[in-house]
């Protein structure tokens, strides 16, 4: 069993990790909108079915990037009120948009990325030019 104690803060809330989560997030909602254009369009034949199958796929990885780390994110840091907690965790629970909803709106906004970069301000030495 997968301990919290295994995955660093930082894995969640660096600003690395914070545009990574974005771009996870902007794929979801991409495969999200994709989907429903190949339902009305009555599907995709020809050569452009093997580019259409690469984009989903790269689509579905970042939907589950994105769902994975947001619940990570929404259990340990997300200090909102706990039914706010549990309506944002009733949402990431719909496919494919729900996870992406919540970082571009609750993630993306939180004070956990103002803490950290205060923290990373303040444990940053002064270059010569600023002494």
């Amino acid at each position: 069993m997968l301990k919290y104690e295994y995955l660093k803060k930082e894995w969640i809330v660096s600003p690395t990790a914070r545009r990574i989560y974005r771009i996870s997030a902007s794929l979801s909602l991409a495969l999200f909108f994709g989907i429903w254009l190949t339902l009305f369009e009555g599907g995709i034949s020809g050569p452009m079915a093997a580019v259409v199958r690469l984009l989903f796929f790269v689509g579905a990885l970042g939907a589950g990037i994105t769902l994975v780390g947001m619940e990570f994110f929404l259990f340990r840091f997300d200090d909102s009120r706990p039914l706010k907690q549990l309506i944002w965790f009733c949402i990431t629970l719909v496919p494919l948009i729900g996870a992406a909803l919540y970082c571009l709106i609750v993630y993306s906004r939180s004070e956990e990325h103002e803490k950290d970069s205060a923290t990373r301000a303040e444990g940053v030495p002064l270059s010569p030019r600023q002494s």
